[in-house]
């Protein structure tokens, strides 16, 4: 479980070096972000394909080919702009300045005080916003620009409905919700009739439609309040309650 809450953002972490990855993974989940670990250019590329990440920080010299390369791939290939950072041994100014050039963000140098990559990421997360608006907790991934729902690389075909409640569950999360508050949220302007019944519904084929890819109980009744979509991993009587 996480220290920090999450933020619905995940990174791929891609560093050959383990010891690496193990520090970077405890400081960066303990802040709220889901870490995405490869250890080599074509592990990347595959979970690249398969979990489509918020950001990607990068090292330069794996164990396969020349993490630049990635880089290239993504912007090149992909066409994909996915923040990326790229963390290298490496730095004098032509390799930054190659770094930039094959479509990095930013580009560190190593070694670099966790709390410094922290506040980089935080600060590369907020100058390229519309980039990554997509929300993603637990391989479940809402794309808001879209209007999609993925988990992983499968996509959930959700009505209007069920995506507008999934929706607001993502952006309020570990946060009990009440029938009412779900009904004053979604239909602000009161364009149809929308009893507590319904929402229960709607909730119940929402939660059928996850459960078709994962077991993992994302949105649990909270006896007597309401709803709550959770983050982080249950305990037993809240797991008791989302078969309710």
């Amino acid at each position: 479980m996480n220290d920090g809450k999450l933020k619905g953002k995940t990174i791929l972490l891609i560093d050959s070096d383990e010891e690496n990855r193990v520090e970077l993974n405890w400081y960066l989940s303990k802040n709220g972000f889901e870490i995405i670990e490869a250890e080599n250019g074509q592990i990347a590329k595959m979970k690249f394909l398969k979990y489509d990440p918020c950001f990607v920080l990068l090292e330069t010299n794996l164990s396969d080919m020349n993490g630049l390369d990635i880089c290239t791939w993504v912007r090149n290939q992909l066409s994909n702009n996915v923040p990326i950072i790229i963390q290298s041994e490496k730095g004098n100014d032509h390799d930054k300045i190659e770094g930039l050039k094959r479509g990095a963000d930013d580009y560190v140098v190593k070694p670099l005080n966790p709390e410094e990559l922290l506040i980089r990421i935080e600060t590369v997360l907020r100058r390229t916003v519309n980039r990554c608006s997509k929300l993603s907790f637990k391989g479940l991934t809402i794309k808001p620009l879209k209007g999609m729902v993925k988990f992983h690389d499968k996509e959930i075909k959700l009505t209007h409905f069920e995506y507008r409640l999934l929706f607001l569950f993502m952006t309020h999360p570990d946060q009990i919700l009440s029938r009412e508050q779900i009904i004053n949220e979604i239909y602000k302007k009161n364009e149809r009739v929308v009893n507590e019944r319904t929402v229960d519904v709607h909730i119940r084929h929402l939660r059928g439609k996850i459960a078709e890819f994962t077991n993992y109980p994302y949105i649990s009744s909270i006896r007597g309040l309401g709803y709550k979509f959770n983050i982080d991993d249950l305990k037993q009587e809240e797991r008791t309650e989302t078969v309710n």
